[in-house]
């Protein structure tokens, strides 16, 4: 993530996190300090050159709360979700109206979207098999002194050398 460029661009992005509308400020009383799934979200984050309403960076999603304006803007928010999507990120729009009528129906949508906590997102595909369900021979962990069995269960052993007494090994090489 970047700051904005420009000195414009940064305050712009404050005075929307200061001046929310009222279904912002309904929504992010909802998504704040990980209320919801433990997801941790920002608000009017600076994102591919635009400014995304709410963002979990965690899960790559933007969650976006429209009003009329937007009905007439189309073009401008198709731009915006591709330049989200060629980040890699999701884009999931709620109408005011739907904030306001069904809270419930929108945190449950924004919930199912985001990973798992038992299972987070893998960003580069599946995770790898435990080498025994690839075929592979797992290494064999070594017991502790008292369950070992043969030589090595009797501790450390006295070696003999042609060149000296008998010593512990490792002990005075």
């Amino acid at each position: 993530m970047r700051r904005p460029p420009g000195p414009d661009m940064l305050q712009r992005a404050r005075c929307l996190r200061r001046e929310m509308t009222p279904q912002e400020r309904l929504l992010w009383g909802q998504l704040r300090d990980r209320r919801l799934k433990g997801a941790k979200f920002r608000k009017q984050m600076w994102l591919a050159g635009y400014i995304a309403d709410f963002a979990c960076p965690e899960a790559q999603l933007v969650v976006e709360a429209d009003g009329s304006q937007h009905a007439e803007n189309a073009a401008y928010d198709a731009r915006r979700e591709a330049a989200f999507t060629a980040l890699g990120w999701r884009t999931l729009r709620f109408w005011n109206n739907e904030i306001n009528e069904n809270l419930d129906g929108v945190l449950t949508t924004i919930a199912n979207a985001l990973p798992s906590p038992s299972q987070p997102a893998a960003p580069a595909g599946p995770l790898p098999l435990p080498c025994r369900e690839r075929g592979q021979k797992a290494e064999k962990t070594p017991l502790p002194l008292g369950e070992r069995e043969g030589p090595a269960a009797k501790g450390p052993h006295r070696s003999t050398t042609s060149m000296g007494p008998k010593r512990w090994e490792g002990e005075g090489t």
